[in-house]
């Protein structure tokens, strides 16, 4: 599963992040680490980006940047 199909309040781990050269190190870098836990907590009006906590911050992304990420545990 991809960060982008993770539902509004779910939350899951990070098992992965796709992508090349300065793009994926700046999610690195934002903290999408293997093995840290992200909750969506929601998605501007017209569907993009997606909103998300992670380690007590929010940010978002694009709902094309969040299908780089894989993750796993939620429903």
């Amino acid at each position: 599963m991809t960060l982008d199909g993770l539902g509004v309040g779910a939350t899951a781990r990070v098992t992965g992040v796709l992508g090349e050269g300065s793009f994926r190190r700046r999610l690195l870098e934002l903290g999408l680490v293997p093995g840290t836990a992200v909750t969506r907590t929601g998605t501007a009006p017209l569907g993009d980006p997606l909103a998300f906590r992670l380690r007590g911050a929010v940010f978002t992304l694009r709902r094309a940047d969040a299908a780089l990420v894989t993750v796993e545990g939620a429903p």
